[in-house]
């Protein structure tokens, strides 16, 4: 069956569909109602760090327009909604009292989607760590997984039985190689030992959340998210094979080893040499508490050269705005793959989508592109699921048109094109298929 065929009906009928947003590329309202500020309000501040020299101040309104942006995501027929809880909202410094208004947006948020028959599938870290904790050293300061567990627990009490499912970090590979080592996203350092005890400490960090989350009786799925993609060699020159291999756990194997095995391969271990993160008895079995379900998060493939950087333009695939090559085969295999050496309880494709340069024209955003790349990863999907695969959710990334963190608002992910002068929002074509997709008979 190609790809243009796929059906709803080639999945089971509790399979979640749903739209993907975050706290910060969305909500503005950076200092409304209490609201501290986090680090990505910082690193916007910084010269030269953001493409078009932007600030998530305003955002996309979410903040001011969730009841607009609940109908949108009702109207677009998807049984779920994953979403972010912006920390220094609901706790300005990490630490000390809690800001109640900032709670009262997320309750009504909740209630009303709920009240729609929307699944809520909440993740606690979409990156904007409240800068009052980057002041004291962030996730490279073990002190922050004691932090993290407090807030945790806290939205955990207050949300968690109309949840459908807790995620504490999202792409911990993110926050730390981008943040902390290649200092192209916040906080900005550069440093390879703080990045690696920052991957220590947001993995210990989840463990630590979820016994403590447990231990209030909830019967939510708790799990992770992880950024994920297959790697290959650039060429069959040994050289370049094992560079791969080395890449894969860099970016793989150190986080999936150590939640599903408990340990850190080895060769990655050697690899880091002095910068290999301190590891206290018993943190690696804090790590391995049982996760209901693993989120992945796919976009492309990634390939390993040895010698100059792989040029994906050289594949004859076509790129996305991102100049991320299009490869939907790579999801089926990054599932299947991490079924076989990992056997996850469930697993969720909790982001997937692609930037493209959007217009709208006469009130039309004709985005056939990302309609062709959103079809081919359902499907994908789906190939992996007839592999006897267990996944059990796929969310598009993403809801609308945001700050796309260091692009700024240049490169668009939305379902939803958003006029950022005005605010209006217009259903993509991409949308409008999906939509069509969700309400086969």
């Amino acid at each position: 069956m190609s790809h243009s065929e796929i059906s709803r009906h080639q999945f089971p009928d509790n399979f979640t569909w749903g739209v993907a947003t975050s706290s910060f590329q969305i909500e503005g309202a950076h200092d409304s109602d209490g609201k501290g500020p986090s680090i990505w309000d910082n690193f916007c501040d910084i010269e030269g760090k953001i493409a078009d020299s932007s600030n998530g101040h305003k955002a996309c309104e979410h903040y001011l327009r969730w009841q607009e942006d609940v109908d949108l995501i009702c109207h677009l027929g998807v049984n779920a909604y994953r979403f972010s809880i912006s920390w220094p909202r609901v706790q300005p410094d990490g630490q000390g009292a809690w800001n109640e208004a900032g709670f009262a947006f997320y309750d009504k948020l909740i209630n009303a989607l709920a009240e729609r028959g929307i699944a809520l599938h909440l993740t606690l870290n979409h990156w904007d760590l409240p800068q009052a904790l980057q002041d004291h050293g962030g996730w490279a300061n073990r002190d922050l997984c004691g932090h993290f567990t407090r807030y945790a627990t806290e939205v955990a009490r207050r949300f968690g039985s109309r949840l459908a499912s807790i995620c504490t970090h999202n792409e911990p590979w993110v926050i730390a190689i981008l943040g902390y080592e290649q200092g192209i996203f916040a906080p900005g350092i550069q440093s390879r030992s703080q990045a690696f005890q920052a991957v220590h400490h947001l993995l210990l960090s989840h463990g630590m959340a979820l016994q403590a989350m447990r231990g209030l009786g909830l019967t939510t799925p708790m799990g992770i998210v992880l950024n994920l993609s297959p790697i290959y060699p650039a060429s069959d020159d040994p050289k370049d094979v094992a560079k791969a291999w080395l890449d894969d756990g860099l970016i793989l194997r150190w986080y999936m080893d150590a939640l599903f095995h408990g340990t850190y391969p080895q060769d990655v271990t050697a690899h880091l040499g002095q910068d290999v993160p301190v590891v206290l008895p018993d943190d690696l079995v804090t790590i391995a508490q049982h996760n209901d379900f693993l989120g992945v998060n796919y976009y492309t493939r990634n390939f390993s050269s040895s010698g100059n950087p792989w040029d994906v333009a050289s594949t004859g695939n076509q790129v996305t705005d991102m100049g991320w090559e299009v490869y939907p085969q790579g999801l089926t295999e990054l599932l299947c793959r991490l079924h076989a050496d990992y056997q996850p309880k469930l697993l969720w494709v909790t982001e997937n989508g692609a930037a493209f340069k959007d217009e709208l024209v006469g009130g039309v955003v004709n985005d056939e592109l990302r309609l062709a790349y959103i079809r081919d990863h359902i499907a994908a999907t789906q190939d992996a699921m007839a592999q006897g695969v267990p996944v059990g959710a796929y969310f598009a990334w993403s809801l609308m048109d945001n700050f796309e963190w260091a692009s700024g608002y240049a490169k668009r992910f939305g379902l939803v094109h958003v006029d950022f002068d005005t605010q209006k929002r217009t259903l993509k074509n991409s949308a409008l298929w999906y939509q069509n997709f969700l309400s086969e008979k």
